[in-house]
């Protein structure tokens, strides 16, 4: 398809190309036409009207009247284009007749040349140069519609090329996305899955001894196993109910530091065992919002724990709050493994994960930061990220009083 293009961008290049030759000779036909019309008529008024012993050509005619039937001849041929024209005697080797401004050099090296009285045999013959400083916008104006129509069909054919082309690369990425979210979820789904499994064969076993002690450990792991599966199939029917924009929000005044401090308690035993910490400074006061208590809570769920989760070892985490104008700024910073320059426009697209290679290190579903971005958007705040390779990552949350 590209090469197909390139040649018929090729193609109508030397149409063009072609026409304007086509189109520059039509043009020099025509005022060789209009010039002899000129010089016939100057002729018969060299016969009728001029003193025979008047021989030099300046005392012959005036500027004003070759100019009158230049115009006059050019006119007959269609030729509007501006033109500057001069007389120049091949005997005194000057132009002694030539347009106001206009360049003596510029009329010899580039103007039309015709010759003045050519029956006159018996002196030197002075030469009428004709130059048309706007010769070729004068032509493209002739094949302006040709231009205009051939551009405009050149440039709808790049265009539906071009959208075709990113249109396949984009389908190609999201069937690529839909395959790997396909694997994450059938992974993720499968741990507790055969975790239950496990713990009901144990329950079943005859052959292993019973006692409220193990009873109780197997119906705790099923329990958060099952909890486990709930959170996961809940997000992705938050993820469809986002895409179907259905979403309803049930808004309430809330101390968005007391919803951030409920995260944090949560999610700080999970840094613990990885020997990290989470810290907060909160100095946005008025701390008040008007939001949706659960989604909030949410955000900053998927927030803290991909913070902690992109951080291998000892996550440093901190959370900060300011207030900005109409709202309040939540800042969210870690040290983990960070995201590259070239993913982080990316990393808000649904089902986008960053590429890991043949590592699998993280588990998720690429869901969690399209839902963030969502849900800050609903409540008409907005999200950027910061982040270093290696450095780690800094999200800026911000969300309005009243939204």
């Amino acid at each position: 398809m590209g090469m197909a293009l390139i040649a018929l961008v090729g193609v109508q290049g030397y149409w063009i190309k072609n026409a304007m030759i086509t189109r520059q000779a039509n043009f020099i036909s025509s005022v060789d036409e209009a010039v002899d019309g000129v010089v016939i008529r100057l002729e018969k008024l060299n016969r009728v009207r001029i003193p025979e012993n008047i021989h030099l050509i300046e005392n012959k005619f005036t500027y004003e009247l070759i100019d009158s039937l230049l115009y006059d001849e050019l006119n007959k041929k269609s030729i509007s284009a501006s033109f500057q024209f001069g007389v120049f005697s091949s005997e005194r080797g000057q132009i002694l007749i030539r347009t106001k401004g206009s360049d003596p050099n510029v009329l010899l090296d580039k103007g039309y040349a015709f010759t003045l009285f050519p029956g006159d045999l018996m002196v030197q013959p002075d030469y009428l140069m004709l130059y048309f400083p706007n010769e070729r916008g004068f032509l493209m104006g002739q094949m302006s519609d040709l231009l205009v129509i051939s551009v405009s069909l050149l440039l709808i054919i790049i265009f539906s090329f071009t959208y075709t082309v990113m249109t396949i690369y984009r389908q190609k990425r999201i069937s690529q996305m839909k395959n790997d979210f396909i694997n994450n979820m059938t992974h993720e789904f499968k741990t507790p899955i055969s975790t239950i499994s496990l713990a009901c064969q144990a329950l079943k076993d005859q052959d292993v001894a019973k006692s409220e002690a193990i009873y109780d450990t197997y119906i705790g792991v099923i329990g958060e196993e099952n909890n486990r599966l709930g959170a996961m199939a809940e997000k992705i029917l938050q993820s469809a109910v986002l895409e179907k924009s259905q979403l309803e929000l049930n808004k309430e005044w809330l101390d968005i530091h007391e919803v951030i401090t409920d995260v944090v308690n949560k999610i700080g035993i999970q840094v613990q065992i990885k020997d990290g910490k989470i810290t907060t400074d909160f100095k946005a006061e008025p701390s008040q919002i008007h939001a949706d208590r659960v989604h909030i809570t949410n955000v900053f769920s998927n927030l803290l724990d991909n913070a902690n989760k992109y951080t291998p070892q000892k996550p440093k985490i901190k959370v900060s709050t300011e207030n900005v104008k109409t709202g309040i700024m939540i800042s969210i910073e870690d040290n983990g493994i960070g995201i590259s320059k070239k993913n982080q426009n990316k990393i808000f697209d649904k089902l986008y994960r960053v590429p890991m290679g043949d590592l699998h290190d993280f588990k998720g579903f690429g869901l969690g930061l399209s839902y963030v971005k969502a849900i800050v958007e609903y409540h008409k705040g907005s999200v950027r990220l910061e982040s270093e390779l290696k450095k780690g990552t800094k999200f800026d949350v911000f969300l309005p009083y009243e939204s």
